[in-house]
């Protein structure tokens, strides 16, 4: 589709109560709960010496919650997926795209990337994930996101990230029109 939105995101019928929003610092509790209990899947996909339980702090969230935006979906009042979007020079980051493990494989996720592409003012959109973490690529290459061939170069430039973790990570790309 020519604006960068995935025909799937358009013709899903939303759900009675649902929005997509901006988190604040009144979610933290709430974004933290939902990453940690949706990252318990990385577990047996990343190497011991790059997994820990929380998997996110609560002082790595507030650092990121200054670094970028955060979106939350909603569904009466309770936030059922997050995801934060940073524009870092010529692109725009998907960060941290989790959604409570009860609530996976029923569209929250595609709804929150669909929101992030929309709200994205840059042609490119990048995500990186874990090279093992396939459900994740999946996810992403079902949402119009490639493969990228140059992931060591990509993640040194837009991310920061220490050198064990981009020798583990992938990076897919989004190109929207403008």
């Amino acid at each position: 589709m020519s604006d960068g939105v995935n025909p799937r995101e358009e013709n899903s019928a939303m759900s009675p109560g649902f929005s997509i929003r901006s988190c604040g610092q009144e979610d933290e509790t709430e974004i933290l709960t939902i990453i940690n209990e949706s990252a318990i899947a990385y577990r047996t996909a990343v190497p011991p010496d790059r997994y820990h339980e929380p998997y996110m702090p609560r002082d790595e969230l507030r650092k990121e919650m200054t670094e970028m935006t955060f979106f939350g979906y909603e569904q009466n009042s309770r936030l059922l997926g997050v995801v934060g979007y940073q524009p870092v020079k010529d692109v725009s980051l998907v960060r941290h795209l989790y959604v409570r493990p009860e609530r996976q494989r029923l569209g929250v996720g595609t709804k929150l990337i669909a929101h992030v592409i929309r709200l994205a003012k840059t042609r490119r959109i990048l995500v990186g994930t874990w090279e093992t973490a396939t459900w994740a690529i999946r996810f992403y290459e079902k949402e119009g996101f490639k493969l990228l061939p140059n992931k060591d170069s990509l993640l040194r430039e837009y991310w920061e990230i220490p050198e064990r973790q981009i020798g583990l990570s992938v990076v897919l790309g989004f190109e929207k029109s403008l």
